[in-house]
């Protein structure tokens, strides 16, 4: 019996979670994406970057909070207290 089959090559862990990230979105990637839209366009809010991000990479809005790191959701957080979309959980910020 001959055969040509020929083993796929194993890729290590590191080349399969770069092969992941790079076909679909992961929160890493997305928190990277995001942080880097607010850098580079000053003034740019974190909820405009979502939105925008969202809008060129044809991706549903509701779909995207699973996507979204603890440190984004902070951010997020004191973004929607700055402009009086959440109340203030804590009065310790002193009014400037």
């Amino acid at each position: 019996m001959n055969s040509n089959y020929s083993p796929m090559p194993n890729p290590n862990n590191n080349e399969l979670d770069k092969i992941f990230e790079d076909k679909f979105y992961c929160s890493t990637r997305f928190s990277n994406e995001i942080e880097m839209m607010v850098v580079n366009n000053k003034g740019l809010k974190y909820i405009d970057a979502i939105v925008m991000f969202c809008e060129e990479n044809n991706l549903d809005v509701e779909s995207i909070p699973k996507l979204v790191s603890k440190p984004l959701k902070e951010k997020l957080k004191a973004e929607a207290i700055e402009f009086n979309m959440l109340k203030r959980t804590s009065h310790a910020k002193l009014p400037i």
